[in-house]
């Protein structure tokens, strides 16, 4: 109710659902994040997305606190890709600009590889609705409820699915030669 006075510009509306969301969303921003001053700006991203997009929300579609923290998570996912994006270039640029390559380095970039492959091969042995599961989950950056929505599935076997598929990937990189299909 509040959503849709706050589409046709109810001020006050947008501020009683900033209210009771707000701790909420910065909560979820910040347990992705796990940087207050990151959350901060995140959270304060969503509230101005909620107000400019308020008219698109679809009640048909789901809950307009659903809909509030899949934007959020969807922006919090995409500032840690963002960051990490900026890490890489930065490590790439300063790899290809440093003439004298360490040991150190080099080892650790091959063992960054070869966890890399071990992950794949892990993701290989799971069953497809586990492995497709957690790469909505992970990759996509998806809530279970979405995941759960996307696949036709219950939340709670979603969830059995994700942590399942989890598990079995820790038990790979912990000891590949234990786990098999």
């Amino acid at each position: 109710m509040r959503l849709s006075r706050a589409a046709t510009g109810d001020q006050e509306a947008f501020a009683e659902l900033y209210d009771l969301m707000s701790s909420r969303v910065h909560g979820l921003v910040l347990r992705v994040l796990r940087d207050h001053h990151h959350a901060e700006e995140v959270t304060q991203e969503v509230f101005v997305e909620v107000w400019r997009t308020s008219a698109s929300f679809d009640v048909v579609r789901g809950s307009a606190q659903g809909w509030i923290l899949t934007m959020a998570h969807r922006r919090a996912v995409d500032r840690v890709r963002s960051h990490s994006s900026v890490r890489q270039r930065d490590t790439t640029w300063h790899r290809e600009h440093d003439s004298a390559t360490s040991h150190d380095s080099t080892a650790a970039l091959a063992a960054a590889h070869l966890d890399a492959l071990s992950v794949r091969e892990a993701l290989a042995l799971l069953p497809a609705p586990q492995r497709r599961a957690l790469e909505l989950a992970y990759l996509d950056g998806h809530t279970y409820s979405t995941v759960a929505q996307m696949m036709q599935a219950p939340v709670g076997t979603t969830k059995t699915r994700i942590r399942t598929a989890l598990h079995t990937l820790r038990a790979h990189m912990e000891n590949p030669s234990l786990v098999t299909t």
